[in-house]
């Protein structure tokens, strides 16, 4: 009669271990789509920002100091570049 008992036990240790093993492995699911998340909105901020402020500063150029090119397109361009470079340092970080 112990060998039964013992076998019970391998399987119910065996069946536990797999148990722990799949609810680990949908709890690390769930952090991965939330951090997929959190990286979308980060790396959208990180454009977002420098262009935005730099374009609002390209208004005002424009408005203080004429020229014959255009501030806001300038400073938007400058603005949109720097933001994809922060952004692209940001993944790349979070990747290692």
């Amino acid at each position: 009669m112990a060998q039964p008992e013992n076998e019970a036990d391998f399987f119910g240790r065996m069946i536990l271990t797999k148990e722990k093993r799949k609810l680990k492995a949908l709890d690390e699911k769930k952090r991965a789509e939330w951090f997929g998340f959190g990286m979308f909105g980060m790396v959208g901020w990180s454009v977002t920002a420098p262009t935005f402020l730099s374009t609002m500063g390209g208004i005002w150029l424009d408005k203080n100091y004429p020229q014959s090119f255009s501030w806001t397109v300038t400073c938007l361009i400058t603005g949109l570049a720097v933001g994809c470079i922060i952004a692209w340092n940001w993944v790349i970080k979070e990747d290692k």
